[in-house]
C-alpha cells in the first residue's frame, strides 16, 4: 500500500510529464506550421529568392562594326578586353579581399574602397568595375588566386582597335564611355553607363550602325560568386560594318607627305563626290581614348598649338588667297566684264583711291589676258575685274560654287566658311562696304575663309565640267548579322548641282589652270608630272597684313607670321579622276610648300606609285630651279 507522500510525488512527476509533453507538442505545431506557411504561401518568394543568389544575368556586349576602306582593307576592329570587376555581395571578407587584390594590381586597398563606394549605389549584385583591360599576364595571375578572391570576377568585351594608329585619325574618329549627358538623350535608349559610343568622326556620325544589340547569359554561380554553368545564352548581335570612299594607300601617302607639318589635304572623285582621302595635320592616335591616356598624352594634344584634335579638312578656316581667281575669273567671263581677248597691263601695283595694291610680283606681268592671269596668278588683272563686279556679284557667284555653305559631309562639326558681301558687314561690324575691300575679297584676302573640303569640291566641279557632287565618305553599309548573311546596302548617289557657269566659261578656266602647271611662266611648272598632264591653282594666304612682315628679312619673320600655302588640283586635265585640295598652315608658298604635296597625291592615285620613300618634292627642289620656274608668292 502507497504512503500518501508516494501517492503526492506520482501525480506531480505526470503532471510535468504530460506538461512538458504539451510544450513539445506545441513546439513541433509551431515549426509545423511555420514551415507549411514557408513552403506553401512564401514558398514562390524565397524560391525567387534563393535563385538570385545561385541564378545571375550577365550582360554580352554587342562587338562594333568593322570599317574597311575601299578596296575593302579593314582599318578598326575589335580586339578582346580582360576587365576586373567586384561583386559585393560575394566578396566577404570585404577587407580581406580588397587587401589581396591590391597587391596583384598594384593599387592600395584604400584606393579600390574609394572607387567601390563611389559606385555601391549600384546593388550589391551588380559587378563594380575595378580595373579595365588588364592584360594577359594579370589575368593569368588573378586566376591563381581566384579562390583567395572571393566576388572578384573576370569579364571579356569587345574593345575599339584602330590598326594603323594615326592614320586617318580625324575621319575614323574615336569612341569614349558614355556620360551622364548623353544617356539622358533618347538617341541612346537601351544604354547603359560603362558603355562606349562614338565620340567623333565617322564613330559618331555613324554610331546608330556601328552599334550593335546587347546579348545576355544566364548562369549559375557559387557561394563565391564564381559562374560553375551556363544555364542560357542570347548571343549579342554585332554592329553593321562599313566600308568607306577612303583609299587606304593614298591616305597614307598624304599623310606621310603632310608629316611635321600643320595643314590638311583632301582628295575627291569628281566624277561621283567620293572622298578619296582626307586628312588633317597634326594627328593623333584614337587608341589613347579607348584604352586611357597619361596627363602627358593629354597634354601632348591640347598644349600643341597646331590643335591635333581639330579635323583642319573641314573645321578649320582659312583665306583661299589666290586659289578664289577661279571663282573671280569665270565670275567676271559670265557677267561679261571680261571675255577670251581682254587684256590688262600689270606694272607690279594698281592704285585705286588713295592707296596703292600691289601684285605679288613687283616688276609685273606686262599684258594678260585671263588665262595669262590664271597661270601667272597676276593680282593686277583680278583686282580690276573684281573692282567691275563688286562684292556683292563676287559673293553670289562664290555661294553657288559651294563657298560659304556646308558642303554636307556626313561628319561632326563642319564649317561653312565666309563669304562677304555689303549687308554681312553692315549687321556683323556696323560699318559700311568698301570700295577697296572688294580688291581684297577678288584675290581672295580680307574677309574671305573656306574649308579644305569646300576648295576640293569646287575644284573637282570645275574640272568635270560644272558638275557639283556632294562629297561622301560611304560606299557600302554590309548587313551581316542581320536579315540574308552577306548583303550589302549600297550608298545611294549623292545630290548634284550644276556650277552657274556656261562650257565657254569653263573651257577658258581650264586652260588657265592647265597653264599653271605646264606652261614654263605657270605659278606652279615646277610641280608637272612628266607622264601625266594635270590642272591646278596655287594660293598664298596672307596670316598678317603686309606691313607688319614689310621691310623684314626671312630669319626675321616668326613661323606663326608667314603666310598658308595652298593648292588646289584635278588630274588628268581631261576628264579628271581625282581633285585636290592641300594647304600647309605657314608654308609661305603654294607653289614649293603645297603644289608638290598635291602633286605626290595625284601621282599615287592615277599612276599607283610605291608608297614608300615619300619626300615633298619641296625639299628637293633646288632654289635655282625655283627661281628658273619663276616661283609667285602663290
Amino acid at each position: 500500500m502507497k504512503t500518501y507522500f508516494e501517492s503526492v510525488d506520482s501525480e506531480w512527476f505526470n503532471q510535468r510529464i504530460a506538461g512538458t509533453m504539451l510544450v513539445v507538442l506545441l513546439a513541433f505545431a509551431i515549426l509545423i506550421i511555420r514551415l507549411l506557411y514557408l513552403q506553401v504561401v512564401e514558398g514562390k518568394e524565397y524560391r525567387r529568392l534563393s535563385e538570385i543568389n545561385s541564378i545571375r544575368l550577365h550582360d554580352i556586349d554587342a562587338p562594333r562594326g568593322l570599317v574597311f576602306d575601299r578596296h575593302h582593307h579593314m582599318l578598326v576592329d575589335n580586339r578582346p578586353s580582360f576587365n576586373l570587376h567586384i561583386v559585393l555581395k560575394d566578396a566577404k571578407p570585404l577587407d580581406a579581399t580588397l587587401d589581396k587584390l591590391s597587391g596583384l594590381i598594384e593599387e592600395t586597398a584604400a584606393e579600390l574602397a574609394q572607387r567601390i563606394r563611389k559606385n555601391k549605389k549600384r546593388g550589391a549584385y551588380t559587378p563594380i568595375l575595378i580595373k579595365e583591360d588588364i592584360g594577359r599576364d594579370l589575368l593569368a595571375t588573378i586566376e591563381v588566386y581566384k579562390f583567395d578572391l572571393p566576388g572578384v570576377v573576370v569579364s571579356v568585351s569587345p574593345r575599339r582597335h584602330y590598326l594603323y594608329k594615326t592614320t586617318s585619325a580625324h575621319l575614323l574618329g574615336y569612341v569614349g564611355e558614355i556620360s551622364a549627358g548623353e544617356l539622358a538623350k533618347q538617341v541612346y535608349a537601351g544604354l547603359k553607363g560603362g558603355d562606349y559610343i562614338g565620340k567623333f568622326g565617322i564613330e559618331k556620325a555613324y554610331e546608330e550602325v556601328l552599334r550593335g544589340l546587347r546579348g545576355g547569359r544566364q548562369v549559375e554561380v557559387n557561394a563565391m560568386g564564381q559562374v560553375v554553368s551556363v544555364l542560357n545564352t542570347v548571343p549579342a548581335v554585332a554592329g553593321r560594318n562599313i566600308v568607306l570612299t577612303i583609299d587606304r594607300a593614298l591616305q597614307r601617302t598624304a599623310e606621310q607627305l603632310l608629316d611635321g607639318k600643320a595643314g590638311a589635304a583632301v582628295a575627291i572623285d569628281p566624277r561621283n563626290g567620293e572622298v578619296l582621302a582626307m586628312v588633317s595635320a597634326p594627328t593623333f592616335d584614337p587608341n589613347w581614348f579607348v584604352s586611357g591616356m597619361s596627363r602627358e598624352q593629354w597634354q601632348s594634344l591640347i598644349g600643341n598649338p597646331f590643335r591635333p584634335l581639330e579635323n583642319k579638312a573641314i573645321q578649320a578656316e582659312y583665306p583661299p588667297a589666290s586659289t578664289y581667281k577661279i571663282v573671280t575669273a569665270m565670275a567676271g567671263l559670265e557677267e561679261g566684264v571680261i571675255d577670251a581677248n581682254t587684256t590688262m597691263f600689270c606694272p607690279g601695283h594698281y592704285a585705286f583711291g588713295n592707296r596703292v595694291y600691289r601684285c605679288w610680283r613687283k616688276a609685273g606681268h606686262g599684258e594678260v589676258d585671263v588665262v595669262k592671269a590664271l597661270a601667272q596668278s597676276c593680282d593686277v588683272f583680278f583686282y580690276q575685274v573684281g573692282e567691275a563686279l563688286g562684292v556683292d556679284v563676287l559673293a553670289r557667284y562664290a555661294k553657288a560654287c559651294g563657298l560659304g555653305e556646308l558642303a554636307g559631309i556626313n561628319l561632326d562639326r563642319e564649317s561653312r566658311g565666309l563669304v562677304p558681301t555689303k549687308a554681312w558687314k553692315r549687321k556683323r561690324l556696323g560699318t559700311s562696304w568698301q570700295a577697296g575691300e572688294t580688291l581684297s575679297v577678288a584675290i581672295g584676302q580680307g574677309f574671305d575663309l573656306v574649308t579644305p573640303l569646300q576648295m576640293a569640291v569646287l575644284t573637282a566641279a570645275v574640272g568635270n565640267e560644272g558638275i557639283k557632287y556632294r562629297p561622301h565618305l560611304i560606299k557600302e553599309i554590309q548587313t551581316t548579322g542581320t536579315g540574308e548573311e552577306g548583303q550589302e546596302n549600297i550608298q545611294p548617289p549623292a545630290a548634284q548641282d550644276k556650277l552657274p557657269f556656261s562650257p565657254e566659261t569653263l573651257a577658258i578656266a581650264h586652260q588657265g589652270l592647265k597653264d599653271v602647271v605646264n606652261h614654263p611662266r605657270g605659278t606652279a611648272y615646277q610641280a608637272r608630272l612628266k607622264q601625266l598632264e594635270f590642272s591646278g591653282k596655287t594660293g598664298t594666304a596672307q596670316v598678317v597684313s603686309r606691313s607688319v612682315v614689310e621691310g623684314l628679312e626671312e630669319d626675321q619673320i616668326k613661323d606663326m607670321f608667314k603666310d598658308h600655302a595652298w593648292f588646289v588640283a584635278y588630274a588628268p586635265s581631261e576628264n579628271p579622276q581625282i581633285a585636290v585640295a592641300v594647304i600647309v598652315e605657314h608654308g609661305e608658298h603654294g607653289s614649293s610648300a603645297a603644289a608638290p604635296i598635291a602633286s605626290k597625291i595625284i601621282e599615287t592615285y592615277i599612276n599607283g606609285s610605291a608608297v614608300e620613300d615619300l619626300v615633298s618634292l619641296a625639299r628637293t627642289e633646288s632654289m635655282a630651279e625655283v627661281k628658273q620656274a619663276e616661283v609667285s608668292d602663290d
